[in-house]
């Protein structure tokens, strides 16, 4: 069963969602690829830890180990999902990076960029899965379910080194 818990963000409300021991979703209400059906709201231990991790977070503090995450996807999403969760605090990638990595670790001859997108972007659990660190290969901030101003704010709270960074068709 899937329990939730609202969460309310400096950058806007958001949902919690567990199996009663690990987090399983992080959402931004509205926010693109988030499911639709809402299960019981619940006060579980993962949604206290889970919440004091993001408010360590949004104060722009690096919040330390994050609350235990579980994630159902495919080999594919779960191995790109992995890759997510080892890009440092306040450092960025690119889509093409990450799948040069993957094809590394698979023994691939080439993995695509797009591919690897659409996995980010089917990321269920915002933040702590840290799909907003993934940038276009020129430097646009593009692809993120949670709105591109937000991940603008997200990595200028991490203190990411912007000055190569933009917005899709400005330079």
């Amino acid at each position: 069963m899937t329990f939730i818990c609202p969460y309310v963000s400096p950058l806007g409300g958001m949902t919690m969602a567990a199996d009663g021991t690990a987090l399983t979703g992080l959402w931004f209400d509205g926010q693109a690829h988030a499911p639709a059906q809402a299960g019981p709201q619940a006060d579980l231990p993962v949604f206290a830890q889970a919440a004091r991790w993001l408010d360590r977070y949004f104060a722009g503090e690096q919040p330390g180990d994050p609350p235990p995450v579980r994630l159902n996807g495919t080999p594919f999403q779960m191995a790109v999902w992995a890759l997510l969760r080892e890009i440092p605090y306040g450092e960025t990638t690119t889509y093409g990076a990450l799948a040069r990595r993957l094809a590394a670790q698979t023994g691939a001859a080439r993995v695509s960029a797009q591919a690897v997108g659409g996995a980010v972007g089917r990321n269920p659990v915002s933040i702590l899965v840290p799909c907003h660190r993934v940038v276009g290969a020129d430097g646009s901030l593009t692809g993120y379910a949670g709105g591109l101003a937000r991940k603008r704010q997200l990595l200028r709270l991490e203190r990411s080194d912007m000055s190569r960074l933009h917005m899709p068709g400005q330079r």
